[in-house]
């Protein structure tokens, strides 16, 4: 099953600052709901480990993310694939960009996801709601984190 998402959330810090805080491993460890471990592996390569639950269907999902297309401190794109045992897998990538506005930061992203197994048959809507929740949350709690 595909998935597209996107959105934007405006942020009260300079685009340097949010840049930093998208490239730290415990900002985005504290940040990501479920998230167990965030190990950077080298440069732009992480190990994760996140805990979640769509629906009747909780996973604990093991994966590898990596960024590309860094274009400090304007964006860049991230990718991952993570498998979850019987729950199934899911993989994907955001193009996330940062532009100055009204004296803070404009983040805007763009999700391309794909998942299968026993989540891919809990139903669109469900697992739309459930991705939109998740990325709520994460905006949520990176907008507190780069306000400090």
């Amino acid at each position: 099953m595909a998935m597209t998402m996107n959105g934007e959330v405006q942020l009260a810090a300079s685009r340097e600052a949010v840049w930093d805080k998208l490239n730290d491993p415990e900002v985005l460890k504290a940040c990501i709901p479920g998230c167990e471990e965030l190990e950077k592996t080298d440069e732009t390569s992480f190990r994760a480990t996140a805990k979640m639950k769509v629906g009747p269907v909780s996973a604990r999902f093991k994966g590898k993310v990596t960024l590309s297309d860094l274009d400090p401190p304007n964006g860049y794109k991230i990718s991952g694939e993570g498998e979850g045992g019987v729950a199934g897998f899911a993989k994907g990538g955001a193009t996330v960009a940062l532009t100055e506005k009204d004296g803070g930061t404009l983040l805007s992203y763009n999700v391309e996801a794909q998942i299968g197994g026993k989540l891919a048959q809990l139903g669109q809507r469900l697992i739309n709601g459930a991705a939109k929740k998740l990325a709520d949350e994460f905006f949520a709690n990176f907008g507190k984190a780069v306000q400090g």
